[in-house]
């Protein structure tokens, strides 16, 4: 099977059953004294009632090689990771969330000869296989973040098109590759060289041959950074193909959809590219806030670049249930900010009356994540809301609300949290 020939996995193959709840080794509990309630979605500006949790238990994923994560979509193929699944430091493979835009090629026999070609505004245009790519640069290994450019979109109101993650479309994965900048010195940037265009092998949904499903791009600031890199293994190993083996881009704190997958070729460009996933309202926001609800073309829209500050809590499951007289409970989770870093993260659990700082620990390298530690006190039994946000190295903090609405649904970090009952 060579890398121009592909096939669509059965849908149903991999999507389970009724919308029934996560439970199980799904859920991580605090102890052995604990019993972990049903995994549901968090809810925004409403409680949390028993009746709420039922209606929103979630479908879940069968898939060889995959943990059961929350399905969004079977054409084509999303997944969510829930928090409670992203406890490592270094994202496994199989709690990776999967976010497909066209369909799944077929995994290749020989990895190291794919080729992948950098052309356009160069000196010397480049064509390599992945084997020449490890034997001509130097390989490198990071832990780097990648985050759906939609993640957090159930959060915006009213709701917005697209796939309605909540926090969980966020990986922090160990990455080995050779840096894009190498490349492209090696190639020669040309004075007008100014942009990045990708492509990759997936193709789209209908089957029409030559369409790309996604094809964006970006400032070739971006793709000159330390961290932008061509990968060919995750986490020691070999890429899983759901996860675009055997070559794909990492553009890490920047939208997920800038890190192609089955990766054939990068064009370096002198105007913006145009392709699949470029221009009107696809990854881009507004530049002044419009009414939410409102039609735009995104004419006065700009493209995501860095990804907002945000933080999950990965040690607690959203329905909890804590023996009684239980006063103290150890909380952990993570939290990124894009090309920024995280300075502080806060714990609240009297629904923001007051802060508790917990600890946070620097990132692996540049652009991976942050994990962070501490404490959550209670003053009795009852029904409480573990409230948590973080804030950047520049002062900004996660918002109580989604903010900056926009028709596609990007950009929403608004404070996360999650109900825990005790007694």
């Amino acid at each position: 099977m060579t890398q121009d020939q592909h096939r669509m996995p059965d849908a149903h193959a991999v999507v389970t059953g009724r919308r029934g709840a996560m439970t199980g080794t799904s859920l991580m509990t605090l102890g052995a004294t604990m019993v972990a309630a049903p995994l549901v979605a968090k809810l925004v500006g409403e409680s949390i009632t028993p009746a709420a949790a039922q209606a929103a238990a979630p479908e879940t994923l069968r898939m060889q090689g995959k943990a059961p994560l929350v399905v969004l979509g079977d054409r084509p193929l999303v997944a969510e990771t829930p928090e409670t699944l992203l406890d490592d430091a270094v994202t496994p493979a199989e709690k990776m969330f999967i976010r497909m835009n066209g369909r799944i090629p077929e995994p290749v026999a020989d990895p190291g000869a794919w080729r992948f070609r950098v052309e356009g505004e160069l000196n010397a245009p480049l064509e390599l296989s992945v084997a020449e790519l490890q034997a001509r640069f130097e390989v490198v290994t990071l832990q780097l973040q990648m985050e759906c450019g939609g993640n957090g979109r159930a959060q915006f109101q009213p709701q917005t098109r697209g796939n309605q993650w909540t926090s969980g479309a966020i990986s922090n994965a160990e990455w080995t590759g050779v840096r894009l900048r190498d490349v492209l010195n090696a190639a020669g940037l040309k004075p007008g060289a100014a942009f990045t265009g990708h492509v990759g092998a997936d193709p789209h949904l209908s089957g029409e041959a030559g369409r790309l499903s996604i094809s964006r791009g970006m400032p070739i600031a971006k793709a000159m950074d330390e961290t932008t890199l061509l990968a060919f293994r995750m986490n020691g190993a070999a890429i899983p193909n759901v996860h675009g083996a055997p070559l794909r881009l990492i553009v890490p704190g920047w939208p997920g959809s800038l890190s192609q997958k089955w990766l054939t070729k990068i064009l370096v460009r002198a105007t913006p590219h145009d392709g699949a996933g470029m221009g009107g309202t696809s990854y881009r926001v507004p530049v002044r806030p419009i009414v939410p609800g409102s039609e735009n073309n995104g004419r006065d829209f700009a493209d995501m670049t860095s990804m907002p500050v945000r933080s999950i809590l990965t040690n607690v499951a959203h329905g909890t249930r804590l023996p009684a007289g239980m006063r103290e409970i150890d909380l952990r989770g993570a939290a990124w900010a894009g090309d920024d870093t995280v300075s502080a993260l806060h714990v609240s659990v009297d629904y923001g009356a007051s802060w508790q700082a917990m600890q946070v620990a620097a990132p692996a390298n540049r652009h991976a994540w942050q994990r962070w530690t501490g404490k959550a006190r209670f003053a009795s039994d009852g029904y409480f809301e573990i409230w948590y946000r973080a804030t950047d190295d520049k002062g900004r903090m996660q918002p109580h609300a989604a903010a900056n609405w926009n028709p596609q649904g990007y950009g929403a970090n608004a404070i996360s949290r999650v109900a825990v009952l005790v007694g």
